[in-house]
Formats: structure tokens, C-alpha cells, sequence
């Protein structure tokens, strides 16, 4: 499950060491963890990261498997965990040490920055490969954070991009070597807690408000 430790004035948020599928215990344990960070006053920024082969493998299908008839409720809850990143009153850096696909991508572009391993893991959108398709709210999210022919291609195609490549779609700020990837998340972090707050925060809210109007929509979050 997700730990929260601090820093200096940067909160990590381990999201943990399996594959970190969006279980709703686990998110409901992020959830806890941004309660934190946000009640707290003074400089303070948040990195997400997490331990060992996965950042985040994305929805968890096997519960939902055995819950078909609370997926509508949880892809509310999920849709809204975006929408919280997207527009919290501090900076956010997700440190990808590993495999980052389809919901935990998008956990990845709700966040203001990101650093990627270099040399080993994928990011990657494969839901044209499982047959699922986006919602209105992720469709917005993905194209309010990537370019126009990022987003296309991640979309439409699935393509798996290692960390370099990332760099060069402009998916990731950074790609750097694998023991460097948390450390560097927290530096930039901290290089911009001071601007943790309500101006932050409503730059956020404004900036990104045809998106998060989309994933806070609850008369049809499927599409």
C-alpha cells in the first residue's frame, strides 16, 4: 500500500512494490496522503514514486472483474483521483523508476513534471490493444497534457516508449539513469515547494478547467 514520508519540505508518496493497480483501497490511501499534503502549511511539493519493476500498472481489472456493478462508482473515484492531482496547490513530479501503462500513465500526466529511467521500463497507453476504450475525462486529460501528435500516436497505436524516447514526445521532462530517478524528482520538487498554495492552485484549476470539468462530470463519466 502507498506510504507517505517527508523530506525537507517534499512529500514522497511511495505508491508501492507490486504492480500498484488502482485497487480501491489504494486509492482511497492516496487519497488519505494528498489530505495530508494539503492540510500542511508553509514550502512543500510532492514527488510520487514507487519500489521495484512498476510505477503503476493502472486500473485493477481483476477486482473490477468480480465488482461489475460498482464500475461506474469506480471509474468516479478514479476519474476524481486525476482530477486532484491535475489540480493540487503544490508541485507535483512523478518519478517513473518503471513500467508506467494505461491509468498509471495518466496518473503520470496529472502531475506537473515527470522523470523516467533511462535504460529500462515503458511508458505506454495500450488500451487500443485491450480493448478499452478511453473515457471523455482520461481523453481530455492525455490531450490537455501531451501534444497534439503525442497524444495521437500513444493513442491510437499503443507504442511503447522507453525513457528517451519519452523525453523526445515531450511525455517526460527528464530521462534519466535508474538510481538518479527519485533523486532527481525530489530536487526539482524542492526547487519549487515555495509555490505551494492557493495561486497555485487556482493557476491549476483555471488552466486545466475543460479537462477536469470532463473528469469530474458525473452524469457520464463512460462516454
Amino acid at each position: 500500500m502507498p506510504t507517505l514520508d517527508r523530506q525537507d519540505n517534499v512529500y514522497v508518496l511511495d505508491l508501492g512494490d507490486g504492480e500498484n493497480r488502482f485497487h480501491p483501497d489504494w486509492i482511497a490511501s492516496v487519497n488519505d496522503a494528498l489530505d495530508e499534503v494539503e492540510k500542511s502549511g508553509g514550502p512543500r511539493a510532492l514527488v510520487t514514486a514507487a519500489t521495484g519493476k512498476f510505477y503503476s500498472n493502472g486500473l485493477d481489472l481483476e477486482w473490477l472483474s468480480a465488482h461489475a456493478d460498482a464500475y461506474r462508482d469506480y471509474v468516479v473515484s478514479v476519474h476524481e483521483l486525476f482530477a486532484r492531482f491535475l489540480s493540487l496547490p503544490v508541485i507535483t513530479v512523478a518519478a517513473l523508476q518503471g513500467h508506467t501503462f494505461a491509468a498509471g500513465a495518466m496518473l503520470s500526466l496529472a502531475q506537473d513534471f515527470r522523470v523516467m529511467r533511462a535504460d529500462r521500463g515503458f511508458w505506454c497507453l495500450p488500451e487500443v490493444d485491450i480493448n478499452i476504450p478511453f473515457t471523455p475525462g482520461m481523453s481530455a486529460l492525455i490531450q490537455a497534457r501531451l501534444t497534439p501528435q503525442t497524444a495521437h500516436e500513444a493513442m491510437v497505436t499503443g507504442r511503447r516508449y522507453g525513457g528517451h524516447d519519452a523525453a523526445a514526445a515531450g511525455i517526460v521532462d527528464l530521462a534519466v539513469a535508474g538510481d538518479a530517478v527519485r533523486e532527481t524528482a525530489v530536487g526539482i520538487a524542492q526547487a519549487q515547494a515555495g509555490k505551494a498554495g492557493d495561486t497555485l492552485g487556482a493557476i491549476k484549476a483555471r488552466m486545466y478547467a475543460p479537462a477536469l470539468a470532463e473528469l469530474r462530470d458525473p452524469s457520464n463519466p463512460l462516454g
